[in-house]
């Protein structure tokens, strides 16, 4: 029993829980928030939002923590982006290289079959990447507006743009920027940055290089570059796009957008991309159309692509499974993506992601309901059944973004979106196959039949 909870498998969850105890023990000190106390769940929720990197909040983080407070949610959201990056990239390496993993999660017994492979120097990469894009990022921010963001203010949000975590040290987030277009761009190259991950980073960095210094490009074939990353880049521009037109006509005909179109336009495309996993805003998202609350739902669902900071089912989920929809639709046996068809161990990964994550969302958007309910009428829940999903989307696939819900939340339901959040950072197919390395191994097989369907 007890080298089962230590296994590769289990390690990550004790990871975070481990930081996510240490951050709440630490916000839960005098010095953390100076001007009144924090209840043992507000502190816990706000450890579990940082180190998830998903910037719920029930307190306000620039006025209620001190300096210390506030440089405690830093340092959670930098490691909990920072951590899971690192991971998740990693693995995506070592597959890359044909390197056995086992069951792809024993990460530290597969590094031995691959003497060329330096651990070292390639989280070093990894962090020296992140920590000057977080580093440029701020720079740019305290040069455009030095007033609204000091030297501290534009590190913090640097850092919180990059790991997708939306922890604002403003009370409405970034709305009072709605209309700049230099600081909404750092903001979302920032948040693009965090959700496409490093894996496809260093590629794109490196054939930019090449073509800068006048080098033949490397080549993957007869393609520049690999699979994974042309898919990667372009459904997540498909997805900023799409989701910018959508809020921007669905805002336009509600009226509750900004009535400058530019300005419509800008806010639109924000949005789109914040939902990826970032949770910054430069609108209320409570005023927003139902159409475009819809929308969003299904990109903050979608999130950002593996190896990232992002959460979500990731933009690869949801190629698969659109190249399944269109498969069926041709009557073609292979699922094609891109220039090669998904194994069907890939699609059953994918179904099984797919599946596991709308069965969560869902029984969560019935719990909060229910909570939110005992002792009122039934429709007072009917009314605010979406409000409810788009914050247990939010919380799952760590947005960040809500309504106007999270601060209302009594005891019960604050310790059930920690849950989400937890589930949702870790992924939850992790934690299934964490489940799964305590069943023994059937081995033996029961006959097949069809049965009718549809």
């Amino acid at each position: 029993m007890r080298s089962r909870l230590l296994s590769p498998y289990w390690m990550p969850v004790w990871l975070f829980a481990g930081a996510i105890a240490v951050g709440a023990t630490l916000l839960r000190l005098d010095t953390s928030h100076p001007g009144g106390p924090i209840s043992l769940l507000d502190a816990v929720f706000t450890a579990t939002s940082a180190v998830c990197v998903t910037g719920l909040v029930v307190v306000d983080t620039g006025s209620y923590f001190s300096l210390f407070g506030q440089h405690v949610i830093l340092v959670l959201f930098q490691l909990g982006g920072l951590g899971m990056m690192t991971f998740t990239t990693l693995i995506l390496h070592l597959m890359g290289k044909h390197v056995s993993l086992g069951d792809r999660i024993a990460v530290s017994q597969s590094l031995l079959h691959d003497p060329s492979f330096s651990l070292p120097r390639f989280l070093g990469r990894v962090v020296g990447w992140v920590l000057a894009l977080e580093a440029v990022g701020a720079l740019c921010l305290w040069l455009m507006d030095p007033v609204g963001f000091s030297p501290y203010s534009a590190v913090f949000h640097s850092v919180s743009a990059f790991c997708n975590a939306g922890f604002s040290l403003y009370p409405d987030s970034l709305t009072q920027w709605q209309g700049h277009v230099g600081i909404n761009m750092v903001f979302m190259l920032l948040i693009t940055a965090g959700g496409l991950g490093f894996f496809v980073l260093n590629e794109c960095a490196g054939l930019v290089k090449s073509v800068l210094l006048g080098r033949r490009p490397a080549r993957r074939g007869s393609y520049l570059l690999s699979w994974h990353s042309t898919i990667v880049l372009r459904t997540s521009l498909f997805l900023v796009v799409a989701g910018a037109a959508v809020i921007f006509v669905a805002e336009g005909v509600a009226g509750t957008g900004p009535a400058d179109p530019s300005t419509r336009l800008l806010t639109s495309l924000f949005q789109s991309v914040t939902c990826r996993t970032a949770g910054f805003n430069t609108v209320d998202i409570g005023m927003m159309s139902n159409v475009s609350l819809v929308f969003m739902m299904a990109l903050m669902f979608i999130g950002g692509s593996p190896g990232s900071c992002a959460g979500g089912i990731k933009t690869t989920s949801f190629r698969a499974l659109w190249g399944f929809v269109l498969a069926q639709f041709r009557g073609r046996d292979q699922v094609r993506v891109g220039r090669y068809a998904l194994s069907q161990s890939a699609l059953n990964t994918v179904f099984s992601l797919f599946i596991i994550a709308t069965i969560l969302v869902a029984v969560g958007t019935i719990a909060l309901t229910s909570l939110e309910t005992v002792g009122h009428s039934y429709l007072m829940g009917r009314d605010k059944f979406m409000v409810n999903m788009f914050e247990v989307i939010s919380a799952f696939c760590t947005v960040g973004l809500s309504t106007g819900l999270t601060a209302s939340l009594n005891g019960a339901e604050k310790g059930m979106i920690v849950v989400l959040m937890f589930v949702g950072r870790l992924g939850p197919m992790w934690l299934l196959s964490a489940l799964h390395s305590w069943q023994t191994e059937c081995h033996y097989r029961v006959p097949t039949e069809n049965l009718p369907l549809g």
